[in-house]
């Protein structure tokens, strides 16, 4: 008879996924994931054949516990010098045929969910992204249905009045990104605002690691003349490059640390360009990642 595999190296990329859409980090989502494992380990084998469901109970004890470190998390980031963003993860270009999963995964959503409060977050990941029943999400939480119900309605709301409308072919995307990519590299200011949305915002993260703006610089004309004097102090060593990161083409600049520029576009323009400096946040950029619902 063959041995059926471990129910949680089946269901890690998901694990994983449901942890990092949480955190927005995926350092802490991986020590989610191992300490779900430990979790698991734990149970007795003659308990685990009665699990009825494994996919279900690991994804209640990895959502407890990501809700846990989200808490704790909380303070940390009030205290963040500048903006926060999510650490960026390089994904293969298949993640990006999965709309779904790619716009849930988007640095821009992810950015947005980051204003929910612990409890709305993990609800809404659940029920959007995952489509879990709310039965389940309540067990998940310890909260009754109508609760949780509630608290969807709340989330869902909440995120559709700030989240980007990304609705955007790939290909047109990635077209966008290198138009954005030539300008900036050639220091032509003209197409580089044209490129740009008249009300786009830059968002740069650097944690108080490395120098950078420590508020979003607002309009076509101010972000394009910021960007524009970031080459010009670094000449030559500034370099890019499109890389795959959370679903989605972004780029890869290189000058004295590295920074990850990931987009939001509407309408053939960027509206939205997150830039992550920050080292720390860097260090699974070279490690691509399984991603799945």
């Amino acid at each position: 008879m063959s041995r059926q595999p471990d129910p949680f190296v089946v269901h890690r990329g998901l694990l994983f996924t449901v942890a990092y859409e949480m955190l927005g980090s995926a350092a802490d989502a991986e020590d989610v994931v191992q300490e779900t494992w430990l979790r698991w380990a734990d149970v007795d084998a003659g308990l685990r054949v009665t699990v009825g469901d494994p996919r279900a109970y690991l994804v209640r004890i990895v959502t407890r516990l990501a809700l846990n470190r989200l808490r704790t998390l909380a303070r940390r980031r009030e205290e963040y010098v500048g903006s926060w963003l999510p650490e960026p993860l390089l994904t293969s270009p298949d993640v990006a045929e999965d709309v779904e999963l790619a716009e849930s995964v988007s640095v821009a959503l992810l950015t947005v969910l980051e204003t929910l409060k612990p409890v709305e977050r993990a609800v809404f990941v659940l029920r959007e992204v995952f489509v879990t029943p709310y039965e389940e999400i309540a067990r998940a939480l310890g909260k009754t249905p109508v609760s949780v119900r509630q608290t969807a309605k709340r989330a869902r709301e909440h995120v559709a009045a700030r989240r980007p409308r990304m609705r955007v072919d790939r290909a047109e995307q990635r077209l966008v990104v290198e138009r954005f990519l030539a300008a900036m590299g050639n220091g032509d200011l003209r197409a580089l605002m044209d490129v740009l949305a008249p009300d786009v915002v830059v968002v740069a993260d650097g944690g108080g690691v490395v120098p950078t703006t420590r508020h979003p610089v607002v309009g076509a004309q101010e972000a394009a003349t910021y960007l524009i004097a970031a080459v010009q102090w670094a000449g030559e060593r500034f370099s890019t490059g499109t890389v795959w990161v959370n679903g989605a083409p972004a780029a890869r600049i290189e000058v004295d640390v590295t920074t990850v520029l990931s987009f939001a576009i509407e309408g053939g323009r960027i509206s939205r360009i997150y830039a992550v400096r920050n080292p720390e946040k860097l260090a699974w950029l070279d490690a691509e990642v399984v991603l799945e619902r």
